[in-house]
């Protein structure tokens, strides 16, 4: 299945590392080249700015959601294919869910680390078979695996769970995981 429409959640800063700036960049500049849609959090600040501008440069579509309240505060990006200005983070979340075909975290903070979690958990439910996926950039993520498996390892999640759980540190090799993924639903309370 190819990912047309991809919903990417990351910082609205740029990182301690100039190698988070430059993976957007390269996310930004892989999903133009294969004319994939992306869908983020429309603001024209750190790394969703690179990630925004460069899909932009090289002639791809970008879809950014915003909510009112965060429009001038992380600056919303003016110059998008679409800008959907909405009300709530609810309503931002909900709106990139409907739009995308896949989801992908790059580094960020908190609300990265939410918006990512809450649609993998909704696959998790069955409420969707879109891939989740993790770039990696620069073992950003290594802790956060490493929690994840230790929920396992203590009966919180259950281990097929980390399967449906896409990462590579290249956007490239993480498209392709995602193009070839194939869902598979297992019950929670099997």
């Amino acid at each position: 299945m190819e990912i047309k429409n991809l919903a990417v959640f990351c910082g609205s800063s740029t990182g301690t590392d100039s190698i988070y700036m430059q993976s957007a960049e390269k996310l930004g500049e892989e999903l133009a080249n294969r004319n994939r849609t992306l869908i983020y959090g429309g603001a024209q600040v750190g790394c969703m700015g690179a990630l925004a501008d460069t899909s932009l440069y090289y002639g791809g579509n970008v879809v950014g959601v915003i909510p009112q309240k965060l429009k001038d505060v992380e600056i919303a990006h003016e110059q998008l294919t679409e800008l959907h200005i909405v009300e709530t983070m609810h309503e931002r979340k909900a709106k990139m869910a409907e739009l995308a075909d896949g989801f992908v975290a790059l580094p960020g903070g908190a609300g990265t680390l939410e918006e990512w979690f809450e649609v993998f958990t909704w696959s998790q439910l069955g409420y969707h078979a879109k891939p989740c996926g993790l770039l990696n950039v620069n073992g950003f993520f290594n802790p956060l695996i490493t929690l994840i498996d230790h929920t396992i390892e203590q009966g919180f999640m259950n281990k097929s769970y980390r399967e449906m759980i896409l990462i590579a540190s290249d956007p490239t090799e993480l498209l392709q995981k995602m193009d070839s993924y194939s869902p598979s639903y297992i019950s929670k309370w099997a």
